[in-house]
């Protein structure tokens, strides 16, 4: 039986007594554990459920114990498919943030303990956990750079060679798995920098790559995610082998936010 399926089992029936929150959360409490659970953008549907979903929890909104919204109300709250809805929920239940019970009182339950806070990016011995600061200055930098990239990539003469390496790396990246997934999306935005033929831009590339890495390194790897992620690398390269800079440029930013999403979730 898939996750989904086990979900879709564990949904209270249509009219259950003990409401979206369970049968003793008050009013108030309904009220505030749906203040972050908003609509997510279409374009990082998947992403943007997890971010809102974890921050509802790790703020306490939706505290442990207590029960996540029906399935169905959770995704027109959200304004997502539920399958999509699905999706997140499992990644979360993976990743220990949300567990799924039997019965007639069943449904998805945040989980008694919770994990433990994230392993830090670039802190000290004193402040060991990432903070705001540093999340929203890796991800700004990021998008400064990685976005200007793909413009300047799309805008230049790129030879034969280049636009079989850009394709070729695509596909390598779409193919990885696993551990080895990280590395070959690495070397895809590196080689975006690569081609636009401004040598500075590189080392600012890796550097940026290398702390969203550390970043990324203390989360789940979310197939969904993943998958996401390769049909946004399509539309990346694509509209740079076309010479397309403002798609290009949107392609990326929009690639950019899902995995934004993904670790203020997470971290923020």
């Amino acid at each position: 039986m898939s996750d989904a399926e086990r979900y879709e089992q564990a949904e209270p029936a249509e009219g259950d007594s003990a409401g979206a929150f369970g049968a003793e959360a008050p009013n108030a409490e309904v009220l505030s554990a749906g203040l972050l659970l908003t609509p997510a953008r279409p374009a990082n549907a998947f992403e943007e459920t997890v971010q809102r979903l974890l921050q509802s929890i790790r703020l306490g909104l939706i505290g442990p114990g207590e029960r996540l919204p029906a399935e169905r109300e959770l995704a027109t709250m959200l304004e997502v498919s539920r399958d999509t809805l699905r999706e997140a929920i499992a990644s979360l239940a993976e990743a220990g943030w949300v567990v799924a019970r039997r019965g007639r009182y069943g449904g998805t339950f945040v989980s008694d303990e919770l994990p433990v806070a994230l392993p830090a990016s670039r802190g000290t011995a004193d402040d060991p956990f990432v903070t705001s600061g540093q999340l929203e200055d890796t991800l700004a930098l990021r998008s400064v750079i990685e976005v200007g990239a793909a413009r300047r990539a799309a805008e230049s003469e790129l030879s034969g060679n280049d636009r079989e390496r850009l394709w070729q790396a695509y596909e390598e990246c779409s193919a990885s798995t696993g551990d080895q997934y990280r590395m070959a999306d690495s070397r895809l935005h590196l080689l975006i920098a690569e081609v636009l033929g401004a040598p500075s831009v590189i080392p600012l590339v890796a550097d940026v790559r290398m702390r969203v890495n550390e970043l990324l390194d203390g989360i789940p790897l979310l197939a969904p995610n993943i998958a996401h992620s390769n049909e946004q690398h399509r539309a990346i390269v694509g509209a740079i082998l076309r010479g397309s800079p403002d798609e290009a440029a949107s392609a990326m930013a929009e690639h950019l936010e899902g995995t934004e999403a993904l670790l203020r979730g997470f971290y923020a």
